[in-house]
C-alpha cells in the first residue's frame, strides 16, 4: 500500500455467537485489493485477534460479481491457507451490505462456499470445506504434544485416537477422558510451538464427548500468536470429519461443539455431516463488534 493511499476500514465481527461478547472476534476488511502482505500482517497484529481476513479481486470465472471473492487470512504472526470463524465472519460482513444467499471464496485451501440466511433477526453463515482427509501422528510426536500441554497420556480418552485432521488446515485431535481435564488448560507455549511448526499444524483440537452428538472443544494456538482460538471453524470441519472416518459418529449427522466457555466468550459451532459428500460443513451466528 502507498504511503498516500488512505488506510481501508477495518470492522470487527465475532463468528459463532449472536453476541459481541461471545464467540470468536475477527478483523474484516472489504476491500484489501490495495494492501500487500506486510499491510494485512500489520493490521492483523494491531487487532491481535486471533485471525483477521482480507478480501481481494477473485480468480476469473469464480462465480457472479459481488458473489465471490479471493480471501486471505492473517493471524498476529503469519498467514494461515484458511480460518474458518473469519469466513463466517466475513459472510455475515457481506450479507449485511448485500443480502442474504451464497457467497464464494477462493482461500489458499480450495473454494469455500459459504451459505448466508437471516433467522428470526440473527444471521448465520455455514461453510462447506474443502475435501478433507487424515493423517497418522507418530508416538515420539504425541508425547512430545502431551508432554507440552502437561497431560498424562492415562488422561485421553481412548476411544478417540489421537489424528491429525485436515479440512484446509491441519489440526490435531486429542480427546480428553473428562471435562475437567479439558477445562485444565496451561501449557508450555514455546515447546508446543516448536512442535507445531515442525508438524505444519494450525491448532490443537481437543475435545470432550459429553453426548453422542455434543462436544466441548478448545484450540490452542501459539504458532498464530495467541494462547488459545475462542472458537475454530476450521478445527471444527476437521473434527467432524475424523469422527465420521473413524465411526464415532453416524455418516449422517449433526453434532453440536460448544468452544470458548473456559474462556468467558461462548460460542456455538454446529457439524453437518451428509452421507456420500466427504466435505464438512460448519456453521453459526455472526454479529458486529461495537
Amino acid at each position: 500500500m502507498t504511503t498516500n493511499a488512505p488506510r481501508p476500514e477495518v470492522l470487527r465481527y465475532t463468528a459463532f455467537s449472536s453476541s459481541p461478547d461471545g464467540g470468536n472476534p475477527a478483523g474484516v476488511v472489504l476491500d484489501a485489493g490495495a494492501l500487500d502482505d506486510e499491510d494485512m500482517l500489520a493490521i492483523a497484529a494491531d487487532l491481535g485477534y486471533s485471525e483477521s481476513a482480507f478480501l481481494t479481486a477473485p480468480p476469473e470465472g469464480l462465480g457472479p460479481e459481488g458473489r465471490a471473492y479471493g480471501i486471505r487470512y492473517f493471524s498476529p504472526k503469519a498467514e494461515v491457507s484458511f480460518c474458518g470463524h473469519a469466513t463466517v465472519a466475513t459472510a455475515v460482513a457481506l450479507a449485511e451490505r448485500t443480502g442474504p444467499g451464497e457467497v464464494v471464496f477462493a482461500t489458499r485451501a480450495g473454494i469455500v462456499p459459504v451459505e448466508v440466511a437471516e433467522e428470526d433477526g440473527t444471521v448465520r453463515a455455514t461453510l462447506t470445506s474443502v475435501e478433507p482427509h487424515l493423517a497418522e501422528v507418530s508416538d515420539a510426536d504425541l508425547a512430545e504434544a502431551l508432554a507440552a500441554l502437561g497431560w498424562p497420556a492415562a488422561d485421553l480418552d481412548p476411544a478417540f485416537p489421537p489424528r491429525i485432521a485436515f479440512a484446509g488446515a491441519r489440526h490435531l485431535v486429542l480427546a480428553a477422558a473428562t471435562r475437567a481435564r479439558l477445562a485444565d488448560l496451561s501449557y508450555d507455549f514455546a515447546r508446543l510451538e516448536t512442535l507445531m511448526h515442525r508438524l505444519d499444524l494450525t491448532t490443537l483440537q481437543l475435545v470432550w464427548r459429553e453426548s453422542a452428538t455434543v462436544f466441548h472443544v478448545r484450540d490452542p494456538f501459539p504458532v498464530g500468536g495467541v494462547v488459545e482460538d475462542p472458537a475454530t471453524g476450521a478445527a471444527a470441519a476437521a473434527f467432524g470429519a475424523y469422527a465420521r472416518e473413524l465411526g464415532l459418529v453416524p455418516e449422517d449427522a449433526v453434532l453440536t461443539l460448544h468452544q470458548g466457555e473456559d474462556l468467558g466468550r461462548p460460542g456455538r459451532l454446529t457439524v453437518t455431516l451428509r452421507a456420500g459428500d466427504p466435505r464438512v460443513r460448519v456453521g453459526g451466528a455472526g454479529t458486529r463488534i461495537g
